[in-house]
């Protein structure tokens, strides 16, 4: 799986957007046989220098440019949040594929638009990276499925990080532009309970912490989660920089490489030091591709575990199964045991595996566009929860 076997040919992918996002994603494209990258878009000249210099291919200053390229296939979407429904529905009306980064939209009549958009022009539309992806999940996910330990009946999943206090852009501090952990990390942990549970949501209960006013969004929330068939899930999310859940997941990071528990404090320190919110957003700019603190991916930096969202258990009628960075962890009626997985060869591997099998099989992707509407819909859901202090039907 996961770029192990070359395929008959590469899908050609353009990119939009040349940040964070697509900073974690490359070494995924560089990594893939499956895939190679002709084309990018991005409004800061030194992220396009970059990408002119370290590929044979175009590089535009606007994303119509980037649509109206003949050689491009697929558009990888990594603008900022709020850009994702307009870029994908310039992206379709170019007949291009598209990969658009989570949360897919800040609001349901986005979503429907950009589904509509895709829906007309006959492409695919795929949303992520999204935690769900991960092969742990997908393993746990093949687990509840083949009946084994019976029926979901409880989902725990937790993460505390330092989120809220990595270099941040003003808009990312802003619930209303789609920045807050609701938006950006609610939508990995909803998109892998809703993917083991297996059922529909259909009722929710949310409350979000806002507790630093120099950071003005949500940095935690917690929510429970009832679904069809009796299911329920509690999740919860802390970012404020204090204890970190990877202690519980064996020192492996979200991104799946060691973490040193003497980093301890770090983000802090560092935003400590900045005087101003524009020079925050400079030092992520500068750490970002093409930017003067940027480090290109190297042979040497593959991951050694896959990646993470943070200590989870599912609860079945016969088992808990808790997946983590190298295997699932089993706690059935008699015994415990420790099912590995493989090492991935290509970090992120899985969305090449569901974009490749989409565009170019014709295989319906799980991470759809209807699906991605429907972890929006119970971040929305959560929002209003928490501002109006009372359950919402889904």
């Amino acid at each position: 799986m996961s770029g192990d076997v070359v395929e008959q040919r590469r899908l050609r992918i353009g990119v939009a957007g040349l940040g964070r996002a697509f900073s974690l994603m490359l070494p995924t494209f560089l990594a893939d046989r499956r895939v190679e990258l002709v084309a990018a878009c991005h409004p800061r000249a030194e992220a396009r220098q970059q990408f002119a210099k370290d590929f044979p291919a175009r590089t535009y200053a606007d994303v119509p440019e980037l649509a109206a390229d003949p050689n491009v296939e697929a558009i990888y979407i990594a603008s900022p949040h709020q850009f994702h429904a307009v870029h994908t529905e310039v992206a379709a009306a170019g007949g291009k594929h598209v990969l658009v980064e989570k949360p897919m939209a800040l609001s349901l009549a986005e979503c429907d638009r950009m589904i509509d958009a895709c829906r007309r022009a006959g492409v695919a539309l795929i949303v992520g990276h999204c935690h769900s992806f991960d092969t742990p999940y997908l393993e746990t996910r093949r687990l509840v499925e083949s009946g084994e330990f019976g029926a979901v009946r409880m989902v725990h999943a937790l993460n505390f990080t330092d989120y809220l206090y990595r270099p941040r852009r003003p808009e990312e501090l802003s619930t209303a532009e789609g920045g807050g952990a609701v938006f950006s990390q609610a939508a990995h942990q909803v998109d892998i309970v809703r993917l083991l549970v297996g059922a529909r949501a259909t009722r929710l209960r949310a409350t979000v912490g806002r507790w630093d006013a120099r950071r003005p969004t949500e940095g935690a929330y917690s929510a429970m989660i009832w679904f069809e068939g009796g299911a329920f899930a509690s999740l919860s999310y802390n970012g404020y920089g204090h204890f970190d859940s990877d202690e519980w997941m064996g020192w492996v990071g979200e991104m799946g490489a060691p973490k040193s528990p003497e980093a301890y404090g770090s983000a802090r320190r560092r935003l400590a030091t900045l005087k101003s919110p524009g020079q925050e957003a400079r030092l992520k700019a500068e750490g970002t591709y093409g930017g003067a603190a940027y480090k290109a991916p190297t042979a040497g930096d593959e991951p050694i575990n896959h990646q993470h969202f943070g200590p989870l258990i599912v609860s079945c009628e016969r088992g808990d199964l808790r997946p983590m960075a190298d295997g699932v962890l089993v706690y059935g009626d008699a015994q415990s045991e420790r099912r590995p997985l493989d090492l991935p060869s290509v970090p992120r591997g899985e969305v090449i595996d569901e974009l490749y099998g989409a565009v170019l099989r014709k295989t319906p992707p799980i991470h759809n566009g209807g699906w991605a509407r429907g972890t929006l819909e119970i971040c929305l859901a959560m929002l209003k929860s928490s501002e109006e202090g009372r359950d919402i039907e889904l």
